[in-house]
């Protein structure tokens, strides 16, 4: 029988609070158990699949934190302030939570859950895309566009890979400067 009080959505919880201090390779079913306060084996009550299932898991929270970060941001907005606020965010949360970041899927897996976060999550850029009139496939290769610059920016910020002493916040707003200008230019076939 489960442990009363610990549900699946606390087990994610915390490999979640593990993977903040560790980063994705600390994650073990016995961390996990040793911060929920139960043997390993008692852990496959609340996540059946074992490790497997837990990083499932994780990598749907993960997604659907980040796609609700970008929801919240593109709220009331449109246009460039759109953009502006979804790029922002992203990069928000990946330099806040840098090894959770880390432990996002950036390939489509064979989960339906993980492809619903995933597919909102690319809703929200299609969304804010559209105030630049881009539909069908021309919205999907802005998207890929957008979410290229938003997955580069942050894997280089939070893989320390800036070093120099001119300012990333400069940088950002020049590279959104550059995305909304080639967006309200986007070359039609």
């Amino acid at each position: 029988m489960p442990r009363v009080g610990l549900t699946p959505e606390q087990v994610v919880g915390h490999a979640l609070a593990l993977i903040d201090e560790q980063g994705p390779e600390a994650l073990t079913l016995a961390a996990v158990a040793a911060r929920a306060g139960v043997a390993t084996p008692s852990l496959y009550k609340h996540v059946s699949g074992g490790l497997t299932e837990l990083r499932r898991l994780v990598a749907v929270r993960v997604t659907e934190e980040l796609a609700d970060r970008l929801a919240e941001a593109a709220l009331g907005r449109s246009g460039d302030a759109a953009v502006a606020a979804v790029l922002r965010a992203y990069h928000a949360y990946a330099t806040e939570h840098p090894h959770r970041y880390a432990a996002l899927p950036q390939a489509p897996q064979p989960d339906e859950d993980l492809a619903a976060a995933a597919g909102r999550l690319v809703g929200v850029i299609v969304a804010v895309l559209r105030g630049y009139g881009l539909e069908g496939s021309e919205a999907i290769h802005a998207a890929r566009t957008f979410r290229s610059l938003a997955h580069g920016f942050a894997a280089l910020s939070t893989g320390g890979a800036f070093q120099l002493a001119e300012d990333l916040g400069e940088t950002q707003d020049r590279m959104i400067t550059v995305l909304t200008a080639g967006l309200r230019d986007w070359p039609r076939p």
